[in-house]
């Protein structure tokens, strides 16, 4: 192994904040696993957790069980995501920024549509995630990734 390599690899190297990231792709995915399992399976002890948002959940129960297969879809986005940032692979990357792309846009919608609160809060946390996603520090920390 080069001292190059061996360098890129050390906790030091990595840039602020690229754990949280990781860690928070790896988060989305079990919070989509845990609404896919409950819509999927209504009325038991798991569906105490909706108290947290349970206007959300009123309105996707509604639409029955079926609901529950794009939260799988999501939550093995999230995951084959989380595992290529961490293995610093560039599909990795464009999975996250794809996902975290796709849920401003869904904010941006919930705000145009009456939300302001909740859609402009989701906007500025996801603008936030993409514009450090996408910065140059994270972008040079995948790219020496690929030359190794």
């Amino acid at each position: 192994m080069s001292a190059a390599a061996g360098q890129d690899s050390h906790p030091t190297n990595k840039p602020f904040g690229y754990t949280a990231i990781g860690v928070f792709l790896f988060f989305g995915a079990t919070m989509a696993s845990y609404a896919a399992i409950t819509l999927a399976f209504p009325g038991t002890i798991l569906d105490e957790a909706w108290v947290l948002n349970p206007v959300a959940h009123q309105q996707l129960a509604s639409l029955g069980r079926r609901t529950a297969f794009p939260y799988v879809l999501l939550a093995l986005a999230l995951f084959i995501a989380g595992l290529g940032w961490f293995r610093r692979r560039r599909w990795g990357w464009l999975l996250a920024v794809a996902i975290i792309s796709i849920n401003l846009l869904g904010n941006l919608f919930n705000a145009f549509r009456g939300e302001w609160f909740k859609g402009g809060v989701g906007v500025v946390i996801a603008g936030v995630l993409l514009a450090y996603m996408t910065s140059g520090k994270i972008r040079e920390y995948f790219r020496r990734a690929e030359t190794r």
